[in-house]
């Protein structure tokens, strides 16, 4: 290669260098942009950091670390991670699966004999994939992990045949950690500290860490009370993480550090179609990894961890000031990345209706709704079909089943074109015992939606059973 050529590919070379840089820093500026919007919104408080092509493209800090606004947040808090912090239980079990210490179709039984004879029919698997049929306890009247067990010791019976449904229930989860520990002949938070901690160097990470200790972020609601929930640990084993720690585990994950890449797809894969597994969720295409994502909730944190390994792009979002609102400023900062139009979140209306919820009618909760929409138009979500059906499975939970079937019915007129809503419309009158107006919605919700796997498996057993 003569001089003059080596020169030209050395300028191509600085050239695309330069051009890539600038991208990046336009990308940053997006987000900034966005993540300041929101903060100012009232929306999120807390540690975001976001990664492409194995680089930080930005990673930033918004808001205190506690109720009292004492301190500023810094990239050094731990977060509470919610249900993100179960992937190290899944892990684990495979972990000693693959070590050949236990199978996935071992019984319960066979490493907790304490338990009643229903353990003898449920699987490691059934744990893995919350087909158990366990009851979820009464987690109001439990304080440790001793109690737990009592609680479990007391079930008569499982809700249903093992391996024939799902329910999502932290049940399932304490036997994990149990089984775990039976196993390793140590504590569940040891296993994790030395098998999974350490290899993947995530050394700012602690196991049930003490919650009043140095960058430990407590959680608050917006007006800036602390969640006394935080406080009390009625069950062990919940690991708080660092955004960077948290892309850390990501990375040991999809480059099958830990566990293998069959291990990972089989606990990647959910029991049917939206439904959380051992990993949350994702998606995979033949052997390539295109989605992995995990979110989850506990007192006022929620987190976020998504990426598309495929496009070598992660996004992590963790708050102690819960607001709903990771998945929209994560789809937002999504679109920054990819070069398409975006969305910045506005606030959550379904904040201010929840608190009204046992004090005012269905009636009285719409005129409030409407209310705030005539006066502050432009504040808050009212685009957003998740808000009454929040508000309409609140109302599911606390068995007003007739009022919940109005608020779902406003949500089908507001949002005629959402597969999910007459889905939604369906299961309330599904669960009251009117099929006839089930079936009718759930044909509705498949009609808009055909890949509603969920809605055919209802449709087709209630219309069997005519």
């Amino acid at each position: 290669m003569n001089n003059l050529k080596r020169t030209v590919l050395c300028f191509a070379f600085i050239l695309l260098a330069i051009s890539s840089s600038t991208a990046q820093t336009a990308k940053a500026k997006q987000i900034d942009s966005l993540m300041n919007k929101a903060y100012q919104l009232g929306i999120f408080n807390g540690n975001v950091l976001v990664v492409e092509n194995g680089k930080t493209v930005y990673q930033s800090e918004f808001g205190y670390s506690d109720a009292g606004k004492k301190a500023k947040l810094t990239a050094d808090y731990r977060f509470n991670i919610g249900s993100i912090a179960k992937e190290f239980n899944a892990v684990g079990i495979m972990m000693l699966k693959e070590q050949g210490k236990l199978a996935l179709d071992d019984k319960v039984s066979k490493y907790l004999s304490s338990l009643p004879p229903w353990a003898e029919k449920i699987s490691v698997r059934n744990l893995l994939q919350y087909t158990s049929g366990l009851p979820d306890i009464n987690w109001k009247t439990i304080k440790s992990d001793a109690d737990i067990l009592n609680d479990l010791k007391a079930v008569k019976q499982l809700d249903f045949e093992p391996g024939t449904k799902y329910a999502y229930n932290n049940s399932n989860v304490f036997l994990e950690r149990r089984i775990i520990e039976k196993i390793s002949g140590g504590s569940f938070q040891e296993f994790v500290k030395i098998k999974m901690l350490q290899p993947c160097e995530m050394k700012s990470s602690a196991v049930d860490p003490n919650m009043r200790d140095t960058n430990i972020a407590v959680s608050f609601n917006n007006d800036f009370v602390e969640d006394s929930r935080q406080f009390s640990r009625p069950m062990s084993g919940w690991t708080s993480v660092t955004a960077n720690d948290l892309y850390k585990w990501t990375q040991c994950l999809h480059s099958y550090k830990l566990i293998n890449q069959a291990s990972f797809n089989e606990i990647l894969k959910p029991f049917a179609p939206d439904t959380q597994s051992g990993l949350g969720g994702g998606e995979t295409e033949g052997d390539v990894l295109k989605e992995h994502s995990h979110h989850g909730s506990s007192a006022d944190f929620e987190a976020l961890m998504y990426t598309e390994p495929s496009n070598d792009i992660a996004i992590i979002l963790l708050t102690n000031n819960k607001n709903f609102k990771v998945f929209e400023i994560k789809d937002a900062i999504k679109s920054i990345l990819k070069g398409t139009p975006y969305k910045t979140p506005k606030k959550s209306i379904f904040l201010i209706l929840i608190k009204k919820i046992d004090d005012l009618s269905v009636e009285e909760i719409i005129k409030f709704y409407n209310e705030i929409k005539a006066k502050q138009p432009d504040d808050f979500d009212f685009d957003n079909e998740s808000v009454f059906n929040q508000i309409g499975y609140s109302l599911v939970n606390k068995k007003r089943l007739d009022d919940a079937i109005k608020i779902f019915e406003l949500n089908v007129k507001m949002f005629p074109k959402s597969a999910n809503v007459y889905d939604s419309l369906g299961e309330a009158y599904f669960n009251k015992g009117d099929k006839k107006s089930a079936l009718i919605n759930y044909k509705k919700s498949l009609e808009i939606n055909p890949n509603n796997v969920g809605a055919k498996k209802i449709i087709d057993k209630m219309e069997k059973e005519k």
